[in-house]
């Protein structure tokens, strides 16, 4: 979507704020109240595809304070998560390293056979270690106060991934992601401690778990008002199941018909499946807006760096009906694959009197580069050996100053996938071709020009194996041995 079209669709002109020109302006509140440390709010939608919010195109569901965000921001168009799936995406987002150098690589369970049971207190993922550098033990170290509400899923309560182990002061919501899959549990996590939902024991669903994560997330901001503060909030939402209170079903359900059952599709767990994932994605966007109306209330909108994105590409699974929604716009793949549509992202930035209004980037910008950004936001070095870059300059207007990537990389299961400039190469299993594509003509990723560009194919080979490290908790799968002639 260009520029132009962007701010028509949104209903605004091309006038815009003016851009501070550096970074120590970013370090000092031009705010009439006190220097302040500029506050960080990063909100993570979970499973929310590229075009699943207006903004980016979203013709059916109704996402407006996302938009007003975009409108009063930069929107980015070639932003990428960390991963196709949810913990390892979050890792790279923590430690800015790309899955090839990141100690999660896949979902991985732990906890015994009761881990898996919903409403379990003792599941959760593969950990990460405890002396992991994050960013919000960045933050921690630069005086902030840091608070985490949503969806953690890198490690349990008193394993090294406990969240209060990784720089988070405060967390509130699933510890295990795998809990997450029901909206209506009996318990969520907070400050490591178990939060019993009372309302829904016996197999009651009386308090939706989003209201709760969204109520915390706001108190934090009015408990910490006063100090600068880093506020992670992954929420669980658009991610299955299907689930949503009648107030947010109702603004859908006469408005499509409901699918019949698909046996390809599977089974459809909610009488209006279309309504139900409509009503959730708009139910989020709405708590979007509170968080943004508070920071205003507050006085805090000014000195505020917000970022709105996705930890991966639409799914699939739950009776979600993508192709309906065209959850992916013109993008090839969903959540699970290194295709674009797994991978590729909405992402806004706003800040007012710092990021120009109505933006439009098309940096190429990946999960990895948060935790440097906010390095340099802070005037701290970020550590040597990660595959961040700063994307600050981009963020200030500053074009000339930005660093570009050599490359991105990813991989899951077998899967690799690189992005070298206009290039993506994409390896389905360790012993399959390579698949080449031009992302500048190609972005639905289906002229596979591998044959034409042998040059370029055997860079990218070279990324692949050796742009990454082994892992032995998460194993690249063997290739399979070939057949003598």
């Amino acid at each position: 979507m260009r520029r132009r079209d962007f701010l028509k669709l949104a209903g605004v002109g091309t006038a815009s704020l003016a851009t501070l020109g550096s970074v120590g302006a970013c370090r000092a509140v031009g705010s009439s109240r006190a220097r302040r440390k500029p506050n960080v709010v990063f909100i993570l939608a979970d499973d929310l595809g590229y075009a699943e919010v207006g903004c980016y195109g979203q013709k059916k569901i109704k996402t407006p304070n996302v938009d007003k965000l975009a409108v009063e921001g930069m929107r980015f168009t070639q932003a990428y998560s960390g991963n196709p799936v949810c913990a390892p995406s979050r890792c790279t987002l923590m430690t800015g390293l790309h899955t090839g150098h990141a100690q999660i690589r896949g979902n991985k369970q732990v906890g015994g056979k009761e881990g898996w049971v919903l409403g379990s207190t003792i599941g959760g993922q593969w950990p990460i270690v405890e002396d992991t550098y994050t960013v919000a033990k960045l933050f921690k170290q630069a005086g902030y106060v840091t608070g985490a509400f949503g969806k953690w899923g890198l490690g349990r309560v008193g394993t090294t991934g406990d969240p209060q182990k990784q720089g988070f002061d405060h967390f509130f919501g699933y510890i295990c992601q795998r809990q997450a899959h029901t909206y209506y549990p009996n318990h969520l996590w907070k400050d490591g401690e178990i939060f019993w939902i009372e309302e829904n024991k016996d197999g009651k669903e009386q308090v939706y778990s989003h209201d709760l994560i969204a109520d915390e997330a706001l108190k934090f901001l009015r408990a910490n008002k006063d100090r600068p503060f880093f506020l992670y909030v992954p929420f669980t939402i658009p991610h299955v199941a299907l689930q949503v209170p009648e107030d947010s079903l109702a603004q859908y359900k006469d408005k499509w018909p409901d699918p019949a059952y698909d046996g390809k599709k599977g089974y459809i767990p909610h009488a209006h499946p279309r309504a139900c994932y409509a009503g959730m994605v708009t139910r989020m966007d709405k708590d979007v807006g509170r968080i943004m109306a508070l920071l205003k209330e507050l006085g805090l909108d000014e000195n505020t760096l917000v970022i709105f994105t996705s930890d991966n590409g639409p799914t699939y699974a739950g009776g979600v009906d993508w192709d309906f929604f065209e959850s992916a716009g013109s993008l090839r793949g969903l959540k699970g694959s290194v295709w674009e549509g797994g991978i590729r992202i909405p992402f806004i930035a706003r800040w007012p009197g710092k990021v120009e209004a109505g933006s439009e980037s098309d940096h190429v910008t990946a999960f990895w580069d948060f935790l440097p950004t906010c390095a340099e936001l802070l005037g701290r070095r970020p550590p040597r050996d990660i595959d961040g870059v700063s994307m600050l300059p981009t963020l200030l207007g500053q074009a000339g100053r930005q660093k570009q990537h050599k490359h991105l990389y990813w991989e899951l299961r077998g899967q690799q996938g690189v992005r070298m400039g206009k290039w993506k190469a994409v390896r389905l299993k360790p012993d399959q071709k390579i698949q080449l594509f031009d992302l500048s003509r190609d972005i639905g990723e289906q002229n596979d020009l591998a044959g034409q560009y042998p040059e370029i194919v055997a860079r990218m080979k070279e990324i692949l194996t050796n742009g990454r490290t082994a892992s032995e908790a998460f194993p690249m799968p063997r290739s399979k041995p070939q057949k003598s002639s």
